[in-house]
């Protein structure tokens, strides 16, 4: 899975981008837990982000896969 990291995230994780890998399918909390072993300093965000699979926003239920790409989205504001 490829993960992406944007705006303030890409600083606290350390990276703009990450691969990691697992077996199966896991949902959101399991992709949570497995981001903040390897990148601890994302806790303080985690009330505020989103996470896009593929190119779409995740809803509640989603299921991820070792073959997507995931972005971690922080809010934004516009005008």
């Amino acid at each position: 899975m490829r993960i992406l990291f944007f705006a303030h995230l890409k600083k606290a994780a350390g990276c703009a981008s990450a691969e990691i890998h697992f077996s199966g399918e896991i949902d959101a909390e399991m992709l949570w837990q497995r981001l903040l072993s390897d990148y601890p300093d994302l806790a303080q965000y985690r009330a505020s982000v989103r996470f896009a699979r593929n190119n779409t926003y995740a809803i509640t239920g989603t299921r991820f896969s070792d073959t997507d790409e995931v972005a971690l989205i922080p809010p934004v504001s516009g005008g």
